[in-house]
């Protein structure tokens, strides 16, 4: 790799620090890599679900990714997995109130490991999957993705790991008409309870452990209820006294406040948003009430064009941050029959708050790299809503907001690279990503969306007197750079048909493939 610097004031030390600061922004943006998907499982079910008209028979996909071997006392750490539910479009519109176009959903799937006569029970709890089209004919296909518990087993021999009943979650979402948080229909929708046709369970993987010493496991505490033992309730965990321990559900439970944030701030901007076909005026209106309270998960990657890099952003991985969510404060709207057609748009308000992302790497030589990135957002508007009726209706969900990113702590093989406490872009720069039905419908839902931005120069980077703005400035700035962001579903604590709490969504282009 050839690498020209600049040498700025003429001075050793500048020399050294645009050096140190090339070798930094040649690797600033590249995130950490995934770890390595080996005892691949990809397996194809049946599953009997009680349905509204009876027993039905749905077809459910399993993809994720096992450890090819495990050692006792290691906590086994399999990949995300991928649960596609795949049933008659006529029996999931048989779930739903009349009408209903797209629906979200969340799935469980109930997971036996097994290792010699040990057993514990794991559940692979809140799976979510994004707006879904409720298809006139054929199939609907619910595709879930999310995170799994790590097991840890306590002594030598093959585990197995197999499938057992899955239930399902399903609701509505449809930007027809604003919600209130007040509505009772989509709380009575009941979950699909689904067992493995021909009853027992299905083999997903074998996974070989060593370890020669059975390790010993401590004795409940006494704040342990024993809610979580296998074959629990919870399915959080397993019992320690018989060996297998399945890592803790940590997400909110009993009175714990679900959406742990303030509601955000500022007045929602819609210009980014779709104009509808000219004609009749549009009716502006704010919402009585001033939208519906809550928060929701969004994770995602950032690239730089310039060196072909990427960055996660809200890596899940970590601690996460939650948006803050008004939802349907406004409402554009205009009648079927009036001139141009019929447009109806929702616009929400967000706060984005995200943690500094970090990035660690090696280059110039090997030398390890790090530095941090801050995120500076403005207050963020999603609008989404349909141009048109009947066969012509169109769909949009556009989110945007305004974005400065600082740098910091940054430092070259352990030692540290003054930039100053000011450098940041030069100016704030537009976000606007785009999701497409009905993978995005509404703020409720979530899903993916996608854009381009462009990073304005750099500014107020170095001390001393080196300016090392130009460095910054050639290497990142400019446009082309791609951002993909995934939502998860909103949690409204007011409203008992929603997710609660918020799930967690994939990192986009981490999915599983659905076999």
């Amino acid at each position: 790799m050839n690498v020209k610097t600049t040498v700025i004031g003429g001075r050793r030390s500048a020399r050294l620090a645009s050096v140190a600061a090339v070798a930094l922004l040649a690797g600033l943006l590249s995130g950490s890599g995934s770890a390595a998907k080996e005892g691949g499982a990809a397996v194809t079910l049946a599953y009997d679900c009680a349905l509204p008209g009876g027993t039905g028979r749905v077809t459910v996909g399993v993809t994720t990714a096992f450890p090819a071997s495990g050692t006792a006392g290691t906590p086994l750490e399999s990949g995300p997995v991928t649960v596609d539910v795949r049933l008659p479009g006529a029996d999931l519109a048989a779930l739903l109130p009349a009408g209903t176009e797209a629906v979200a959903s969340t799935a469980t799937l109930f997971v036996e490991i097994r290792q010699k006569d040990r057993s514990a029970e794991a559940r692979w709890l809140d799976l979510p999957a994004p707006g879904t089209e409720v298809p006139a004919e054929g199939e609907a296909s619910l595709v879930h993705t999310g995170a799994v518990p790590s097991v840890t087993l306590p002594t030598a021999g093959d585990a197995t790991f197999t499938a057992g009943r899955l239930t399902l979650r399903v609701r509505p979402v449809d930007d027809s008409a604003p919600r209130t948080g007040q509505e009772t229909g989509p709380a009575d929708i009941p979950s699909l309870t689904c067992e493995p046709a021909g009853g027992g369970r299905a083999l997903l993987a074998t996974v070989p452990v060593s370890g020669d010493t059975p390790v010993p496991w401590p004795s409940r505490t006494s704040g342990d209820d024993g809610a979580d033992g296998a074959g629990g309730t919870d399915g959080a965990g397993a019992d320690p006294g018989d060996g297998i321990a399945v890592e803790p559900r940590t997400a909110a439970a009993g009175n714990e406040e679900p959406c742990p944030v303030d509601p955000p701030t500022g007045a929602a901007d819609w210009s980014e948003a779709p104009k509808p076909p000219a004609g009749a005026e549009v009716m502006e209106v704010d919402i009585p009430g001033g939208g519906t309270f809550g928060c929701a998960y969004a994770v995602g990657m950032a690239t730089v064009h310039k060196l072909n890099g990427a960055m996660i952003i809200n890596d899940p991985a970590k601690k996460p941050g939650l948006i803050s969510v008004l939802a349907n404060v406004h409402r554009g709207q205009r009648a079927a029959n009036a001139e141009g057609g019929y447009y109806l748009r929702l616009d929400s308000l967000g706060n984005l708050k995200l943690p500094d992302a970090d990035s660690t790497f090696l280059t110039f030589g090997f030398q390890p790299v790090s530095a941090k990135v801050e995120f500076e957002n403005g207050p963020l508007t999603i609008s989404t809503g349909n141009i048109g009726m009947g066969s012509g209706k169109t769909y949009f969900a556009t989110a945007s907001f305004k974005q400065s990113l600082r740098l910091h702590d940054v430092k070259v093989n352990g030692t540290p690279l003054d930039v100053g406490p000011e450098c940041r872009t030069s100016k704030p720069f537009k976000v606007v990503l785009n999701g497409d039905f009905p993978k995005y419908v509404n703020v409720f839902g979530g899903g993916p969306m996608n854009g381009e931005v462009e990073i304005p120069p750099f500014s107020g980077c170095g001390t001393g007197g080196e300016d090392l703005d130009n460095l910054f400035t050639a290497a990142i700035s400019g446009p082309g750079n791609v951002v993909a962001m995934n939502q998860g579903m909103t949690c409204v604590p007011s409203d008992s048909s929603t997710f609660c709490p918020p799930t967690m969504p994939t990192l986009p282009g981490r999915e599983e493939p659905t076999g």
